[in-house]
């Protein structure tokens, strides 16, 4: 009697190994893929399925979007700059069995198809496509690595850059090249308003140039803007029309009467160098003669 529940035990417990080891679940998300004996058989899943224990071999496939970071890659662009850049992949397994049977590994395939497709399409754009145009580039190697994984079953959703690495040097000279931007920007800006003031201004000359009167009033207003502020110096320009009178050379002054000369007053004429009494004056326009000299009053 004790050997026949002995042997009752070991059968039961068998047959909850073999139960257990039969059955098998399955989530929302995981496919079952079963090869019995070594033949594919249909995918299990979701929920509760059967397997034969010894005969058939189960692997379980994730269907939801994996995340896979590619590691930094050296990469020389087209304009000879070394640069590191990392990026990451959403991919996502659309056939269970495909990913199973066309491929060892899909993980890490689509992890080297990745790599190597980063480097060969980053090395054919220069840096100042890789640090502006992001957007095209993520979206040609989501093509290419697409293309290239869709035998296994594999779709291939977004891949981003996700960092991009510069030696120091690189990166001083990008922030002077920035600068130089930035100051030529600024030069043209500055040149363009200059200009765009100066034709306002030739119109208002023009316009002020037929009315004397206008442009005295902008004078004065000018002067007025300046006298507003009292700590300021003006230099007050004056006209040279009034002040040339002021700069002419001036007119000599006549020379003086002498009261002492002696002035012959009956007809005489001093002659030999004698000279007249005094009181005498020259009448009748008589000139002098031996070189006597005659003082005009």
């Amino acid at each position: 009697m004790n050997l026949v529940l002995i042997i009752g035990g070991v059968v039961v417990l068998l047959a909850l190994v073999v139960a257990s080891s039969s059955i098998r679940i399955a989530r929302e998300y995981e496919r079952g893929v079963v090869f019995r004996l070594g033949r594919l058989i249909a995918l299990k899943g979701p929920g509760l399925f059967f397997k034969y224990p010894g005969v058939d071999h189960v692997t379980m496939v994730d269907l939801r979007v994996i995340t896979l970071e590619v590691p930094p890659q050296e990469v020389i662009t087209s304009d000879n700059v070394t640069v590191k850049v990392s990026a990451v992949i959403f991919f996502q397994v659309l056939d269970a069995q495909a990913a199973i049977i066309r491929v060892r590994n899909y993980m890490e395939a689509t992890s080297q198809i990745a790599q190597t497709t980063l480097r060969a399409v980053l090395g054919q754009s220069s840096l100042d496509e890789l640090l502006g145009s992001r957007d095209t580039i993520n979206a040609k190697l989501q093509a290419i690595i697409d293309r290239q994984t869709e035998p296994w079953g594999i779709k291939v959703a977004t891949v981003e850059l996700k960092d991009a690495q510069l030696d120091e040097s690189m990166v001083r000279a990008l922030a002077r090249q920035a600068e130089a931007e930035r100051e030529k920007r600024a030069k043209i800006i500055a040149t363009d308003g200059e200009f765009q003031a100066a034709q306002v201004l030739a119109d208002a000359a023009a316009i002020i140039s037929t009315q004397p009167a206008a442009l005295a009033l902008r004078y004065m207003q000018t002067l007025l803007d300046m006298g507003s502020n009292q700590n300021s110096t003006i230099v007050f320009p004056i006209p040279i029309e009034l002040i040339r009178p002021l700069l002419a050379e001036p007119v000599p002054l006549a020379k003086p009467v002498s009261v002492h000369a002696p002035v012959p007053v009956n007809g005489t004429v001093p002659v030999n160098g004698a000279t007249p009494p005094v009181g005498t004056a020259l009448v009748g326009g008589a000139a002098p003669a031996n070189g006597a000299t005659v003082r005009a009053v």
